[in-house]
């Protein structure tokens, strides 16, 4: 039947009297006047046409059309931006984005103003119950106070919150009625854990539990925050329980072996899990001490900078900055440890005043060449920089009094911060924007460590007692990790460690994505070598909650083989039509769904700023190949490998892919593509019975293309053409014309040897004009000679040439050094927003694929153009945020 003839009148005059009995004569004209429109104006099928005015009586019911003074297709398009795409013409599909998409606007919408009752109603309640959900922070603070009057003495001093003060309580200082009353809440705990529900229990229980972590997003204090941790807790471990209990199938050996494999991944994510919880319920956020006034009571430090290859113009910065450390001359003394052996090394030591060692072999690096230092030298304390980290000169300042408050204090550690852009930064091109792979670490982590007295020692930014060091024989050497493992003994000796998360050094971060994986590899090993030859469950010393926190940092590093279960795992059914979770879907649904939205819940909320959710995936997917090898082989022969540096300041001319590091992430990736195909085929050819499993599986695959399309992505190694990276700043200087006019400037960016300044007189300076640019550090004021090399409306860029070794000391003390210079690493990222972070990892999932199509061999790319397709259209399901006007008119 022709268009023309679906118009004509005999059919219009039925659909009319159809219409008619259900909706009035006005509404039924406006339909058909819609039908039209949509079937001429939108070129789609008759369907389409059709349903689209009921859609928008449906998008009625919770966005406030008539307000907007403008059509309703394009309110429609703006609530619903999948019907812009080419794909809209397939009605079927459109139906499951309409549904998908309305999902989303009606849980998750942004807070669109309504003037309607109903929603103002709505909005009232929930703002009620926000209120009242707020006051869990009062009760933090009452229950705190109750159980300091009911437990301990009564003392005047700073309010404590409820986990504070249970765990200062008199009765907490008992070990065995501690123990007690723990086995006691455990024993109920596992009791709840263990009790059969019905699936409609389980789905009734599990509801309840995201209404109450919903309601708890709002709510600020330690005591929501403990309340999600026990709630994850549970799910979590009732979901473990179900899946030992209920889920394998002994029947079939090959759905036996892979779910039991799944299983005891799930059972290492699981225990990871938890151990996570417990090294980050508490934060200890420690402050600096202050030194005494009288600086003869401060003691002596000597300073190492350990170098093997790296070159002189990354050693000089750190040396420099070193000798400019705010502590008395006579009381700090700095080596150059050059294991290398380099004799323009020594010249230049000598040339700035700091002491030279070099020892005739390299036997144990790193750790063997600052034991060989130790012999020569005899300062109270060691302060440890690689050779890149520049410390601020208020370095020691921040760090020595908690020695002095403390001598049982052993180790002081600082975060190390990164001026430069590590792999995933530079290749994504989201430097500052998503925390990085180290921020989890040292702005959570560590803190959290502090509170159980487990602070490790990483290599650099940190201070050492020599009396610690002497008491255990000195840097452990007989693992690649030297840093932990010195931690791990000197606190097993009953020595105390500190951790300051206040930056007060920064370096370069690896240059390529593969010296990246050869620096996690190493670090991997060394973490597994020393758990097999200085286990922190076994032997005398330590506290069961250092034991845990280090346990957990050596699990973290053999999650490569768990990572690639989880990659793979979904193809089992789809694959072999092996059920590795054997049970119906309806129970699937329930238990892991819930569970996993629960989970991402309560880590978005303790790790914050520090890292975002989904992002941890794709930095364990990249790894994970790489340290399965070496994790395995240090657990059976934990003497094998060899220490590695990492090559720091290179440069790369050309973008270029790196299809050797990628290879594994493109066979999992092309095995999760033909995967998603075959699940196609048999969703439409196979048991009818198998559709919601399959469903399940599919889901799971595509999440896994995500994940893997970001790991894809970063591979793509941009251009590093700068030989100095360039630090965002923004501070006040001057600059003096060649005319002797001196202007107030700012500055915006300075390098090692440039600075960007922003003035608004950029107008009188010409490219290589001669400038004196004036600086001050403290009440000491500096001036340095540069040359315009550009400018820019307001911008000018300078170059610093011919300084002289006195002037580039002080153009290190007014730049990298200075003691504010690193005081915003964490400031410029916002709290997690799950859907916000998931869709940058959606956008950078796109990015591989278009990496792939721009740097594939042209016999490919027909091939990873399919893919590439595939995945849009498949992401064209996914939610999508309205688009908002403020104005209309």
């Amino acid at each position: 039947m022709s268009i023309t003839l679906f118009y004509q009148r005999p059919i219009h005059s039925t659909l009319y009297l159809l219409l008619s009995i259900l909706f009035t004569d006005k509404l039924v004209r406006y339909i058909l006047f819609k039908f039209h429109s949509y079937f001429n104006q939108h070129k789609v099928n008759v369907i389409e046409a059709f349903l689209m005015p009921f859609i928008t009586l449906l998008s009625s019911l919770f966005i406030n059309i008539k307000k907007h003074k403008i059509s309703f297709e394009y309110t429609l398009y703006d609530y619903y931006p999948h019907l812009r795409l080419p794909y809209r013409a397939y009605i079927y599909s459109n139906i499951l984005r309409f549904i998908i998409q309305s999902v989303f606007l009606v849980f998750f919408k942004n807070q669109l103003k309504s003037s309607s009752v109903k929603e103002d109603a709505v909005n009232y309640f929930y703002d009620g119950v926000s209120y009242l959900l707020r006051q869990l922070r009062w009760f933090d603070l009452k229950l705190g106070r109750l159980l300091k009057r009911l437990l301990s003495k009564n003392k005047k001093g700073p309010k404590k919150s409820a986990f504070k003060t249970m765990a200062d309580a008199r009765v907490w200082q008992n070990k065995l009625v501690k123990y007690v009353i723990l086995a006691f809440i455990l024993f109920l705990l596992a009791i709840f854990i263990t009790i059969p529900f019905s699936l409609e229990a389980q789905a009734v229980f599990i509801s309840f539990i995201l209404l109450v972590a919903y309601a708890l997003k709002r709510v600020k204090g330690q005591m929501a925050t403990i309340v999600m941790i026990t709630l994850s807790v549970t799910t979590s471990s009732r979901y473990l329980w179900w899946r030992y209990t209920e889920t394998l199938n002994w029947d079939d050996p090959l759905a036996l072996a892979l779910g039991g494999g799944l299983l005891l991944a799930e059972t290492y994510a699981w225990l990871v899990l938890i151990l996570g919880f417990f090294q980050t319920i508490n934060p200890l956020e420690r402050k600096p001490v202050p030194l005494p006034k009288n600086t003869d009571l401060w003691p002596t430090v000597d300073v190492y900078i350990p170098t093997y290859n790296e070159p002189l113009s990354v050693v000089r910065p750190t040396t420099l900055a070193a000798l400019s450390i705010d502590w008395p001359a006579d009381k700090l003394n700095v080596y150059i440890l050059d294991d290398g052996k380099r004799p323009e090394f020594k010249e230049f030591a000598e040339e700035i005043g700091v002491g030279y060692l070099a020892r005739s072999d390299n036997n144990h690096a790193k750790a063997g060449n600052m034991n060989s230092a130790m012999r020569y030298t005899d300062g109270e304390y060691i302060a440890i920089f690689d050779c890149d980290h520049v410390p601020a000169r208020s370095f020691l300042q921040m760090t020595m009094g908690q020695f002095l408050k403390d001598s049982k204090v052993c180790l002081v550690q600082t975060p190390h911060h990164f001026f430069s852009a590590d792999p995933f930064e530079r290749n994504l091109n989201n430097h500052s924007q998503i925390p990085n792979e180290n921020m989890l670490f040292y702005g959570l982590i560590q803190d959290g460590n502090d509170m159980w007295d487990a602070t490790f020692f990483c290599g650099s930014c940190a201070v050492l007692k020599r009396a610690a060091l002497d008491d255990i024989g000195g840097f452990a050497f007989e693992t690649v990790t030297e840093d932990a493992h010195t931690a791990l003994r000197m606190q097993r000796a009953g020595y105390k460690t500190a951790y300051i998360n206040i930056p007060q050094a920064a370096g370069l971060a690896t240059d390529s994505l593969s010296a990246h994986i050869g620096q996690r590899i190493r670090w991997a090993r060394g973490m597994a070598q020393i758990f097999r030859l200085d286990n922190p469950l076994m032997g005398k010393g330590l506290s069961i909650p250092q034991r845990l926190c280090y346990i957990n940092a050596m699990l973290h590093f053999l999650s490569g083989i768990p990572r690639i279960v989880f990659l793979t795992a979904p193809l089992a059914l789809i694959y072999f039509n092996a059920y590795i979770i054997y049970a119906p879907f309806l129970a699937i649904f329930i238990y892991v769904v819930p569970t996993l939205i629960q989970i991402k819940a309560t880590n978005s909320r303790i790790q914050g700023k520090y890292r975002y959710s989904f992002w941890g995936e794709v930095y364990e997917s990249v790894l994970a190949w790489y340290i399965l090898k070496p994790t395995t082989v240090a657990l059976f022969n934990p003497n094998k490998g060899k220490f590695n540096v990492t090559e720091k300041g290179g440069l790369n001319d050309e973008e270029h892919y790196d299809w050797g590091i990628s290879k594994p992430y493109l066979i999992l990736l092309l095995i999760n593509l033909l995967g998603i195909l075959v699940g196609v085929l048999r969703l439409f050819l196979g048991d009818p019975s198998q559709i919601g499993v399959l469903i399940i599986s599919m889901g799971w695959a595509f999440y896994n293309i995500i994940i893997l399309g970001a790991a894809v992505a970063v591979a793509a190694e941009a251009r590093q053409v700068r030989h100095s990276h360039r630090i965002k700043a923004n501070f006040p200087a001057g600059v003096r014309l060649a005319n002797g006019h001196t202007l107030k400037v700012k500055i915006t960016d300075y390098s090692d040897n440039g600075v960007g300044i922003e003035t608004e007189h950029a107008h009188l300076c010409r490219v290589n004009d001669k400038i004196e640019l004036l600086m001050s550090r403290g009440n000491k004021q500096f001036s340095f000679t540069t040359y315009v090399c550009n400018t820019r409306k307001k911008q000018i860029g300078l170059t610093l040439k011919d300084l002289s070794l006195e002037k580039q000391r002080a153009f290190i003390q007014c730049t990298f050094s200075r003691a504010d210079a690193w005081l915003d690493w964490q400031n410029n990222f916002r709290h997690d927003r799950p859907s916000y972070s998931f869709k940058e990892v959606q956008k950078t999932s796109l990015r591989g694929f278009s990496n792939l199509l721009f740097h594939a061999p042209r016999a490919l790319q027909p091939v990873i153009k399919l893919m590439t397709n595939i995945v849009i259209y498949i992401n064209s399901f996914t939610p999508k945020k309205p688009i908002v006007h403020n104005n209309y008119d």
